[in-house]
């Protein structure tokens, strides 16, 4: 699991971090205000984030900070405070919490929580009831409403995507990244293919040898033979012999 710790406290962040990694887990970074909160989550998004609900070092304090994560991304939070304060607690509800963890932590149960959230989070995820809703996504001019099942693939396009859809030829140009795009798209039928392709299994028409075909797409995706056999083990295949 990759983690972003946010904590302003040099000797807690890093006993953290020797925790999570001496467990196999990788410390994308750690962030001490909300400047550098925004700088990790422009270049890469964990997998979680440890929050610290006072950061007396930052302008802003982390209830704030992971409100703004949680509206622009799906990361699972886990607060961290010194003290049992109800109020705090309350003042986080809107950001739905993952777990809650005390100053100063034990090891153990920091990995134990950590990894328990992170598996409630993923089960919650794929029951999430909005995700077969209409997204809304930015595009050149506003937000242009796209049912996901009508999806083919998306394509990466630098920071941004590329969106195909089912019976348009030309793609919707969105200003947000595939990674970012890939956390909305949560049904069973969305498969990363490589780093710059995603693509809905229910629309794949036909896989050859370096090339698949999606349903009413006529120009063929380039696929190389790794990549062609990861695909086939998705799927049940009828052999010949």
């Amino acid at each position: 699991m990759t983690i972003l710790i946010i904590e302003d406290e040099a000797i807690t962040a890093m006993a953290m971090q020797e925790t999570l990694e001496a467990a196999g887990h990788s410390v994308l970074a750690v962030a001490r205000t909300y400047e550098q909160v925004q700088d990790v989550l422009q270049k890469q998004l964990p997998d979680l984030a440890i929050v610290d609900i006072h950061l007396s070092r930052s302008t802003t304090d982390g209830i704030t900070i992971a409100r703004e994560i949680t509206t622009h991304y799906l990361i699972p939070i886990v607060y961290l405070t010194a003290h049992s304060e109800p109020q705090a607690y309350q003042a986080t509800k809107d950001t739905n919490p993952a777990a809650y963890l005390l100053k100063p932590f034990d090891p153990t149960e920091l990995v134990t929580q950590i990894e328990a959230a992170y598996e409630r989070f993923q089960q919650g995820r794929v029951r999430r009831p909005d995700s077969e809703l209409p997204l809304m996504l930015p595009v050149v001019k506003g937000y242009r409403k796209i049912d996901p099942g009508r999806i083919l693939y998306v394509m990466a396009a630098g920071a941004h995507a590329n969106v195909y859809v089912h019976d348009q030829e030309k793609p919707y140009f969105t200003s947000i990244s595939l990674g970012r795009l890939e956390q909305y798209l949560t049904t069973p039928n969305f498969y990363r293919l490589s780093r710059s392709l995603l693509i809905n299994l229910d629309y794949l028409e036909r896989l050859e040898q370096h090339h698949l075909y999606m349903a009413t797409h006529a120009k063929p995706l380039d696929i190389s033979e790794a990549k062609r056999q990861e695909l086939l083990r998705q799927m049940t295949v009828v052999r010949t012999k």
